[in-house]
């Protein structure tokens, strides 16, 4: 039997007055940490070495991102027209967002920054799917088993979670015309931003569902609605605010950190970056999953990975031209093989779940191919891996070829769900610390 907080008994009331804002100074206080050094050095002017400001603005940057998450997902409650996922997949990867428009915006200006944009845009959406998208599933997975749920197999989508892969498969095909093109022309970037447009109408008017709040940001919900609202502005506020001081420096740093210590500031730029923005997104996906939500996991990081193919990727060649650059974000052989390599995967993923089933299978080859992609340092390397995706991909359309115009058709057709209202919680289970 489920409640709402309001309704508790006398002693889980008290409980929930008591622990919110017990576990919300824990938390403050963690990301203060991380944060004070990273403001005091950029508001003070200090230099420090290339490396010791990586790690500084870095922190600032991870503990931003944390914050930006937990606001997002307590706004939830309040957010009026329900667009609730998609704020929440939106908010959390603002940070990387930042990061990845400022050398696209500095590319205008200054060529050599191109390949910095075009690495940040292409490790985050293959880390995304290629880590994120498969841990959540074994997770789910090896969770299931201890409870003694048989031997599952996999996890299991909604049907509305196929309006999400509707709108990631068109957008992951459509993204086939930048290698094809050799660039990411402003046309391109806003029919992208279009289609961002029309999914956050269609997640907008979707079906109800309560949200489901874990750790800092179920105690935020604990809060009365005035309370939780000033909280919830103020983390916004707070994240952003560091977020602008510390991406310039913390994107500069990485590039002079890969020339010092010797790395490839390409794939620095690439798998650093990305890896810290989007630690907290990460985080809470596998905690949903180790709670056995695997499927509340799984379809935020396809609301995510549709931001990427959409928002962050459109946003590109507007931020390269508003740098003094032209109408098209020019991309080099390189840039172009990782954009194929980035596209293929995307396609091999949804091929492999129109079904709505994610297995253990599926799961793994994703991950083994992610891996397998690093010792790869070769063209001839990064394109036969980028035709073994496809191959899988195409088998995967094959195997699941009833399902894919009802993917196609539920971005139009389809309804998607939307998460609003002051979620339930079991009387037994106070606020999650």
């Amino acid at each position: 039997m489920t409640m709402r907080a309001t309704d508790k008994p006398a002693a889980a009331v008290s409980t929930a007055i008591r622990a919110p804002w017990r576990v919300l100074t824990r938390s403050a206080l963690i990301t203060a940490v991380f944060i004070i050094p990273a403001v005091v050095v950029r508001i003070a002017g200090l230099q420090p070495d290339p490396v010791v400001a990586l790690l500084i603005y870095g922190a600032a940057v991870v503990a931003a991102s944390f914050l930006l998450a937990w606001g997002a997902e307590a706004a939830q409650i309040d957010v009026s027209g329900g667009l609730a996922i998609a704020v929440l997949a939106l908010v959390a990867v603002l940070p990387e967002y930042a990061v990845d428009l400022y050398y696209a915006y500095v590319s205008g200006h200054n060529p050599d920054y191109t390949q910095y944009a075009a690495a940040n845009m292409t490790g985050s959406n293959r880390l995304l799917m290629g880590l994120g998208w498969p841990v959540v599933v074994l997770v789910s997975v090896l969770v299931a088993r201890k409870t003694g749920a048989g031997k599952p197999t996999g996890v299991t989508l909604e049907p509305a979670n196929r309006v999400e892969l509707g709108f990631l498969l068109i957008a992951g095909v459509v993204a086939f015309v930048i290698p094809a093109s050799g660039e990411i022309h402003l046309a391109l970037g806003l029919a992208l931003l279009a289609w961002f447009g029309f999914y956050l109408y269609k997640i907008s008017h979707g079906d109800v569902e309560e949200p489901d709040l874990i750790g800092t940001a179920a105690a935020l919900g604990e809060l009365s609605d005035r309370s939780r609202r000033s909280v919830v502005v103020s983390l916004f506020v707070v994240s952003g605010a560091v977020i602008l001081l510390c991406a310039k420096p913390f994107a500069e740093n990485l590039v002079a950190a890969g020339t010092e210590l010797g790395i490839d500031r390409f794939l620095l730029v690439q798998w650093l970056a990305p890896l810290a923005s989007e630690a907290p997104e990460f985080i809470i996906a596998t905690i949903f999953a180790s709670r056995g939500k695997g499927t509340d996991a799984i379809a935020t990081l396809i609301s995510s990975k549709v931001n990427q193919w959409t928002l962050l990727i459109g946003s590109l060649p507007l931020a390269h031209l508003l740098g003094g650059g032209g109408f098209s974000l020019v991309l080099d052989p390189r840039q172009v093989e990782e954009v194929l390599l980035t596209a293929s995967q995307t396609l091999m993923g949804v091929a492999l779940i129109l079904a709505l089933r994610f297995g253990r299978a599926s799961a793994w080859a994703l991950l083994g191919l992610f891996i397998v992609q690093f010792p790869l340092t070769s063209t001839e390397g990064r394109l036969v891996l980028c035709g073994v995706y496809g191959v899988i991909a195409v088998g995967g359309l094959i195997v699941n070829r009833r399902q894919l115009v009802a993917t196609l058709q539920a971005p139009f057709l389809g309804t998607a769900i939307r998460h609003s209202g002051h979620p339930h919680h079991d009387s037994e289970s106070p606020t999650p610390a």
